[in-house]
C-alpha cells in the first residue's frame, strides 16, 4: 500500500494506482479495529454502538471502492450500514442519528475524477485525522494482507436516510423562503442529487448547472478556483438571479456569487452569517480560521459575541466549536460549521441559512456585505519553498517589530496590514494570506513578501 495516500485529515490518492479495492479492504479492516477500540460511553453490547456507517460520492469507481471498504470492515467483525450515494455531511448526520461508532465517506472531495479516498469520523462524528487516529489506522492498514480473518464476520445492511436527513437539514429553515431565483452549480458532484431532494418542493426558482453524474467533471469540482465559477457567474447575470452557489464534489462546502456576478469571499460570508446568528443568539461564540479578514472579529465583537480565532482545518474547527459551545464557525475554504449540526460542516445547511438571510432582509446580498468590505485581501497564494521552517523563521526575524503569533505557521500583524504564512502538510509549499487597509498597502506588502518567498505557483 502506498502510504502517501494518508494525509493530515483524510485518505486520498489516484485510482487505481494508489487507491484501489485492495487498499480499501485494508483501510476498512483497520478502521473497524480502530473505531471498536475507541468505543466510549456506549453499551458495547448494543449492535448500533458497534456499527459503522458508509457512504460514497458519485465517482465511477466509488461503488467498488466502497464495497471493498465494507468487506474489510465486516471481516474485522463490524456491522456496516450502507447509506448509498450521499453528500459527506449526511455521514455526520447518520453517525449521530443511528448512534454508530463512526463512519466513512468514500470521496475525493474537490479533486479531479481520477482520484478517490476516504473521510473517516468517529463517535458523534468526531473527525479522525493524523493526530486523532488516522496514523494508527495507517499503521494497521499497511501491515495487513487481504485474507480471511478469525473475527466473526459482520453484516452489511442498506438504509435510506433521505427522509430523516431532509427533516434535519430543513429544520434550520426559519420560514418559508420567498420566491428567490438561484443558480446552482453542482460541479457534477453530490449537490446534483441533494439540492433537488432537499429544496425541490420549496417553490424556489433554481437554474441547475452540472447536475449530471456520469463519472466526469465539466470543471474540477473545486469552487475555490475562480475559473471554475465562469459559467455560474454568466448564468447569474443572464437569469438576473438573487444568488449563485457552487458546491464542491462531496457538497460539504460552497462558494457564493452575488447578484452582480461577483465572488463573495468566505471570510466575508462568515462575518455576514455571524451577524445573523448573533442577532438571534446574543453573546454566542463564533469560531473563524486565522486566515480570515479582520472584519470577522470586528463584527463579532461589535455585536457582543465572543470571537474565537482557530487553526486552519476541520479537525481544529470542530473541536473548538465543541469546546466553546460556539453556535457557528467559518473557514476561508468554504466550510461552515454549526453547533446544532453536531459541530460539523454542511453545504446544504449553509444554503438554508442563506435562504433565511435573504428572506428576512429582502436586500440584495451585495448590499448586505458591502458594509463588511473594509479591507483589501490577497486571497491564499502558494509559494514553492523547500525548507519551510527556515523560511518562516526568517520571516519572523525580518518582521520582528510586528505582533507575532504561531497559532498556525506564523502570523504577523501591524496597525494597517497583516499576513499569515503556513506550511502545507503534504507539499513543499508555503501558503500566504495578506490583508491591508488599502489596495496600495496590500500591493506594496505583497511585492515585499515576494522578494523573500519568490514567485507564486499555481495550485
Amino acid at each position: 500500500m502506498d502510504e502517501k495516500i494518508f494525509k493530515a485529515y483524510d485518505i486520498r490518492g489516484l485510482y487505481p494506482e494508489q487507491i484501489n479495492e485492495e487498499a480499501a479492504w485494508s483501510i476498512g479492516h483497520a478502521t473497524a479495529l480502530f473505531l471498536h477500540s475507541k468505543l466510549e460511553g456506549f453499551d458495547k453490547g448494543q449492535p448500533a454502538a458497534r456499527s459503522i456507517v458508509v457512504g460514497r460520492d458519485m465517482r465511477s469507481h466509488s461503488p467498488s471502492v466502497a464495497k471493498a471498504l465494507m468487506e474489510g470492515m465486516t471481516s474485522a467483525g463490524a456491522d456496516v450500514v450502507d447509506i448509498g450515494m450521499i453528500d459527506t455531511p449526511q455521514i455526520y448526520f447518520a453517525i449521530n442519528h443511528l448512534g454508530a461508532c463512526g463512519g466513512v465517506q468514500v470521496t475525493a472531495s474537490h479533486n479531479p475524477e481520477q482520484y478517490n479516498g476516504c473521510k473517516i469520523s468517529g463517535q458523534q462524528a468526531r473527525p479522525i485525522g493524523g493526530d486523532t487516529g488516522l496514523k494508527e489506522i495507517q499503521k494497521i492498514a499497511v501491515s495487513l494482507r487481504h485474507q480471511e480473518t478469525t473475527f466473526p464476520k459482520g453484516k452489511i445492511t442498506e438504509r435510506d436516510l433521505t427522509d430523516p436527513y431532509q427533516l434535519h437539514v430543513l429544520s434550520f429553515l426559519k420560514n418559508s423562503p420567498r420566491k428567490l431565483k438561484l443558480v446552482i452549480d453542482a460541479s457534477n458532484g453530490m449537490a446534483g442529487k441533494m439540492v433537488p431532494m432537499l429544496f425541490g418542493h420549496l417553490g424556489l426558482d433554481i437554474s441547475a448547472i452540472n447536475f449530471e453524474h456520469n463519472g466526469t467533471f465539466v470543471h474540477d469540482p473545486n469552487p475555490l478556483v475562480e475559473s471554475n465559477l465562469t459559467a455560474l457567474k454568466a448564468e447569474v447575470l443572464g437569469k438576473e438571479a438573487h444568488l449563485g452557489i457552487c458546491f464542491d464534489g462531496d457538497a460539504d462546502r460552497l462558494i457564493v456569487v452575488n447578484e452582480k456576478g461577483e465572488t463573495v469571499s468566505c471570510d466575508i460570508l462568515t462575518a455576514l452569517m455571524a451577524q445573523y446568528f448573533l442577532e438571534k443568539n446574543p453573546g454566542s461564540t463564533i469560531v473563524y480560521d486565522l486566515r480570515s479578514s479582520w472584519a470577522v472579529k470586528e463584527v463579532v465583537t461589535k455585536l457582543g459575541g465572543q470571537a474565537k480565532r482557530e487553526r486552519v482545518g476541520h479537525a481544529f474547527m470542530k473541536k473548538t466549536l465543541k469546546d466553546t459551545q460556539a453556535i457557528f464557525g467559518g473557514e476561508l475554504s468554504g466550510h461552515f460549521y454549526y453547533r446544532d449540526n453536531f459541530y460539523a460542516d454542511s453545504g446544504m445547511i449553509t444554503l438554508v441559512h442563506l435562504l433565511n438571510i435573504l428572506t428576512e432582509s429582502e436586500t440584495p446580498i451585495s448590499e448586505l456585505i458591502d458594509p463588511l468590505l473594509h479591507y483589501h485581501s490577497s486571497g491564499e497564494i502558494n509559494f514553492e519553498v523547500e525548507d519551510k521552517d527556515a523560511m518562516m523563521k526568517h520571516m519572523g526575524e525580518k518582521y520582528s517589530d510586528g505582533e507575532i503569533d504561531h497559532l498556525d505557521g506564523i502570523t504577523i500583524q501591524y496597525k494597517d496590514w497583516w499576513f499569515n504564512c503556513r506550511a502545507s502538510n503534504t507539499e513543499p509549499l508555503l501558503r500566504l494570506n495578506v490583508e491591508a487597509t488599502s489596495a496600495d498597502i496590500l500591493a506594496e506588502k505583497l511585492d515585499e513578501l515576494k522578494e523573500e518567498l519568490g514567485e507564486p505557483v499555481e495550485h
